[in-house]
């Protein structure tokens, strides 16, 4: 009879090493968001005979990687964004970090990287954070920003499934995503296309990322902050890092709509977005405001805007939270469209609600569920 190989080890929190840095250095606010780093990292390794092996916290450092390996070729890599917080009542909270974890998995799985215990990888974040917690910011409305990411490390440059992967989580002090803090914006439409039914838009995975570099660079250049993702002309997917959110007036009444682009396969499924909508399903929905997922187009919100009916546009996302829009220009019909905003306004009433709303769950000031304090150590 043949032999029967033995089930791949999956990730063990319990078998965590933890070698601390010698020469530790003190917290400091970042100059630019995630330019400054924690003292240690995450490392976890797996192998397609062995399984996941033991964790590791270590010193922060480079990684030792061959030229050849799967990654540097072939962008096989997927990561997530989260935020550790300082309550005012001092404990340490993650905001719906179930739903990153989650994230993180399908993102995995859809290219062809190991999935993980999502319970078993939360313990090894909060051991993490236990270590390098003076650097979560003891200040409202700053953090530390995390980075969960995977890649592929097999070293060979044949496009197959990975044989080896690094798990690994770095960290950085961070505020406010732009200097400006909580201003609204300038938005500006780009003729590139993030993603198209049946691609991986809607995945958290490398080659979404880096190919938006020179689009938003040039609306930079053009002196907008943020830039928007079209596809089929008109039709509005998500920003840059952003999901995106309009309130509009109705036609022919004084109800109001909160809508945003549908969870179709070409916009990320935000957890920031869908704090929002139901925020807005819990606290807002009314005969007279209603919340929807739909399909949204520049022609829409141009018309709306004309008739005075567009009162705000919004992006949302970990890093931003909330990102109010001043004005969105639609690049390829060269008009300046209004966002809804007095020029002595820096937000709409829904977006400053969400963002309140939001940090006050992130910050400890309303106890829920979203809000998962760090447990007590045994």
């Amino acid at each position: 009879m043949g032999s029967v190989s033995a089930p791949l080890s999956g990730l063990d929190a319990s078998l965590l090493e933890i070698l601390l840095s010698p020469s530790p250095k003190s917290p400091q606010e970042s100059a630019a968001f995630g330019s400054t780093f924690t003292n240690h990292m995450l490392l976890v390794e797996w192998d397609s005979t062995v399984g996941w092996k033991a964790p590791r916290i270590v010193p922060y450092g480079s990684l030792a990687l061959s030229p050849a390996v799967n990654v540097l070729h072939y962008s096989s890599t997927c990561f997530e964004g989260m935020k550790a917080f300082r309550g005012n009542d001092g404990k340490l909270r993650l905001f719906r970090p179930s739903m990153n974890l989650a994230r993180f998995n399908r993102s995995a799985a859809r290219i062809g990287l190991p999935t993980v215990d999502e319970d078993e990888l939360l313990k090894l974040i909060w051991k993490f954070l236990e270590v390098d917690q003076s650097f979560i910011p003891n200040k409202q409305g700053h953090s530390l920003y995390l980075r969960p990411t995977m890649i592929a490390t097999n070293p060979d440059l044949a496009l197959v499934m990975p044989t080896s992967a690094l798990l690994f989580l770095i960290a950085s002090p961070v505020g406010s995503y732009y200097k400006s803090g909580f201003k609204a914006i300038t938005m500006e439409t780009v003729p590139s296309v993030r993603a198209w039914p049946g691609g991986v838009g809607d995945f958290k995975v490398g080659p979404n990322y880096g190919p938006s570099v020179v689009p938003h660079h040039q609306a930079h250049l053009n002196g907008s902050n943020q830039t928007l993702w079209l596809i089929d002309g008109d039709r509005i997917t998500e920003a840059n890092g952003m999901n995106i959110f309009a309130v509009i007036r109705s036609k022919d009444s004084e109800k109001l709509e909160l809508a945003t682009p549908p969870l179709d396969g070409l916009i990320l499924s935000g957890v920031t977005r869908d704090s929002v909508l139901k925020l807005a399903r819990e606290k807002l929905a009314s005969s007279s405001f209603h919340v929807s997922e739909r399909k949204l187009t520049m022609m829409e919100l141009q018309e709306a805007s004309s008739e005075g009916r567009l009162r705000e546009l919004f992006g949302t996302g970990t890093a931003v939270v909330i990102l109010p829009v001043r004005l969105l220009k639609w690049k390829e019909k060269g008009v300046a469209i209004s966002c809804g905003l007095n020029n002595d306004q820096e937000a709409g009433d829904v977006a400053t609600e969400m963002k309140r709303w939001i940090e006050d769950v992130q910050f400890g000031q309303e106890k829920h569920e979203w809000g998962v304090s760090m447990p007590l150590s045994k």
